[in-house]
């Protein structure tokens, strides 16, 4: 009976294993079909969920690869996945730090320059990050680094959130990042839910002048210098994530090297995309995955941007208290990091309210200074608890 038990069992968990694989492999589907048919992130949330599938085909290749020796003897060997992992993220974080550099180079940090108040909206829709990381010790995380990683997809930021999490060592970083990324990828979907719910329609029809003001180009070189000194005295561990985004906008901004900042923008950016997608589902294993607290954590993170936009638009009415010339709270749910998805649905619903009321600059001014305010967020939760 002893051995019969212990046969059952092993099935048992053998059966287990394979519906859990099999979920997975849903999941991925799931990733493939928002990517192709919805057109959610495609560079990102396509090489994810085939990387899902990958690593959850038994005895997969993609982990852990078996070659034989001249002697016959097996050696086990990483498969690609596996050294893709710990080569460009874990051992070094190289993948996400060098995707900064190609988002620095997207970036026109003109509008925030030409009007500075915007890096208090970008502040204010950091607010997620920390509500949800309160959230996330009360409802049963006890470890204070999983709690900060999974605070962390407040930071609407996908490389942020890798970072962070990779750094504190979460051992929920497989559902923190498909979290992170797929609510990035539906921005459009969860933005205009948190403006409604925290604006009414007058005040979303208040009409915003935009002032072009000239920005000089040495304003334009200086500035992603000072920022980056300025975040490596404030919050020492933002060094690397600051450091490359602007460095990525100094090579946009220097305008000699043109054909470098086109190539980081496009080439370089897409293909670190790629291999940063299917790099991540190393941590989609059915057996770490499939577990209930990655819905908790999906729910979480869903909450942290969520908080993120009405924050940032309570934060902008309470101004609004103060101001003569008001302010559309709409612009603060902009102050998120996801860019530039961010301000275009600010924009168009600026437009569905009202054909006239042009809101794009405002808006991307906020979004570009959420993109700052996220990464300094990262480095000083780094700061704060990394050993």
């Amino acid at each position: 009976m002893g051995l019969l038990d212990g046969t059952l069992k092993y099935i048992n968990a053998d059966s287990v294993l394979l519906l859990k694989q099999l979920l997975m492999w849903a999941v991925g589907g799931l990733l493939i079909w928002l990517a192709v048919k919805k057109e959610y992130e495609p560079a990102l949330l396509l090489p994810m969920g085939f990387g899902a599938i990958l690593v959850n085909l038994p005895f997969s290749g993609v982990l852990d690869a078996i070659k034989t020796s001249v002697g016959g003897q097996e050696i086990q060997v990483k498969g690609i996945i596996t050294w893709l992992y710990e080569a460009g993220i874990e051992a070094s974080e190289a993948l996400p730090l060098i995707l900064f550099i190609g988002i620095g180079a997207m970036i026109d940090f003109g509008p925030l320059l030409a009007n500075p108040k915007m890096f208090l909206y970008g502040a204010a829709a950091q607010s997620g990050i920390f509500i949800v990381m309160l959230a996330s010790l009360f409802l049963g995380f006890p470890n204070i680094n999983d709690a900060a990683s999974i605070g962390i997809i407040g930071a609407a930021d996908g490389p942020t959130a890798i970072l962070v999490s990779n750094i504190l060592n979460s051992q929920y970083k497989g559902a923190i990042t498909v979290a992170a990324y797929s609510y990035m990828a539906m921005v459009p979907l969860i933005l205009p839910a948190a403006i409604r719910i925290s604006t009414t329609r007058r005040e979303r029809l208040i009409r915003m002048e935009y002032k072009s003001a000239s920005v000089s180009k040495t304003t334009r070189i200086l500035f992603p210098i000072i920022v980056t000194v300025t975040a490596g005295l404030v919050a020492p561990m933002s060094v690397s994530l600051v450091g490359f985004l602007m460095f990525g906008n100094l090579i946009r901004e220097c305008k000699k090297l043109e054909t470098l900042s086109k190539t980081a923008q496009n080439e370089l950016a897409n293909l670190v995309t790629l291999l940063l997608g299917i790099s991540i589902s190393f941590n989609m294993r059915a057996d770490q995955f499939i577990r209930w607290q990655t819905l908790i954590i999906m729910g979480l993170g869903l909450a942290a941007f969520f908080f993120d936009a009405v924050v940032g638009v309570l934060f902008v009415k309470l101004l609004n208290v103060f101001s003569k010339n008001k302010v559309n709270p709409m612009i603060g749910a902009a102050g998120i990091s996801a860019f530039p998805m961010a301000s275009r649905v600010v924009h168009k619903m600026g437009l569905t309210e009202d054909k006239q009321n042009f809101l794009l600059m405002q808006a991307a001014g906020a979004n570009v200074a959420g993109q700052i305010a996220s990464v300094v967020a990262g480095g000083m939760i780094l700061n704060l608890l990394a050993k």
